[in-house]
């Protein structure tokens, strides 16, 4: 298995002092230290990408959200500019403020574009994020550049951001190996593809598994499609220019943000 483990040493030893600092009681408040995005400590070992308001989807799409159910999708989803019409499969039903649906396959609220207000200025809000999302995260620098031709399968990946100019191929699984405040940016000219069983595993560089990656803080940018296999399993924000499509029982620990549709084949998407 090939690691890529020398991006910077100065990130890996900050985060192996911050990681132990939490360990040992030196952090008057873990939660606060991990989710603070502004951070100093974040500012040095990778700053994410800020979703704004986006970040309050699990899924949030412009032209449509449909499901083959049953699909389980825990956190909010949401559509606009297209109006409730735009969602199907999930059998909704519209509260009585209409602001908002459920469903019986979400665990959340649902948001349409035509729903009463506030949710048409919240849900344009949102998009502008997710799209202000995708440029940051297109236009950071890139630490390594054209990995593996593209090819990332077997590969253990430490944080930092990676660029390619082709679409990129997940054949069988990819490991990510860092530590909670640690940022993976994945910069993707054309697609990206997961094989079917192919996995995004999130690893923690310290011993029994403590203060490993999280999922909130991997961002996959593709400017073309995001296809996962069948049973495939994804950790990270996926920030799509087109289509996301996922395979039957593929799953997502992460958020589905895209600017045109997601389609779903009896899938798990859990917001972090």
């Amino acid at each position: 298995m090939l690691t890529i483990t020398s991006i910077s040493s100065l990130r890996v030893i900050s985060s192996a002092v911050l990681a132990l600092s939490f360990v040992g009681g030196c952090a008057s408040d873990p939660e606060t230290e991990l989710d603070g995005e502004a951070s100093a400590d974040q500012a040095l070992l990778g700053n994410p990408v800020n979703l704004g308001t986006a970040g309050s989807y699990a899924i949030l799409s412009q032209a449509g959200i449909s499901t083959v159910p049953p699909s389980a999708i825990t956190g909010d989803m949401g559509v606009s500019p297209i109006a409730a019409t735009g969602i199907t499969g999930f059998s909704l039903t519209l509260d009585a403020s209409n602001v908002f649906s459920t469903s019986p396959q979400v665990t959340g609220k649902v948001y349409a574009a035509d729903y009463a207000s506030p949710t048409p200025s919240k849900l344009t809000t949102a998009i502008g994020d997710m799209q202000q999302a995708f440029t940051d995260a297109a236009g950071r620098n890139a630490d390594v550049t054209e990995l593996g031709g593209g090819n990332l399968g077997g590969l253990t990946l430490s944080p930092g951001v990676y660029k390619w100019g082709t679409s990129v191929l997940i054949p069988t699984s990819v490991t990510l190996r860092g530590l909670a405040t640690d940022v993976w940016i994945f910069e993707i000219a054309q697609d990206l593809t997961l094989s079917n069983s192919a996995n995004v595993i999130l690893r923690s560089a310290l011993p029994l598994g403590l203060l490993g990656p999280q999922a909130k803080n991997v961002f996959w940018q593709v400017s073309g499609s995001v296809t996962l296999g069948s049973s495939a399993h994804l950790e990270g924000v996926v920030l799509a220019k087109t289509a996301i499509a996922l395979g039957s029982t593929a799953s997502v620990n992460g958020r589905l943000l895209s600017q045109t549709a997601v389609t779903l084949i009896n899938n798990t998407v859990v917001r972090p």
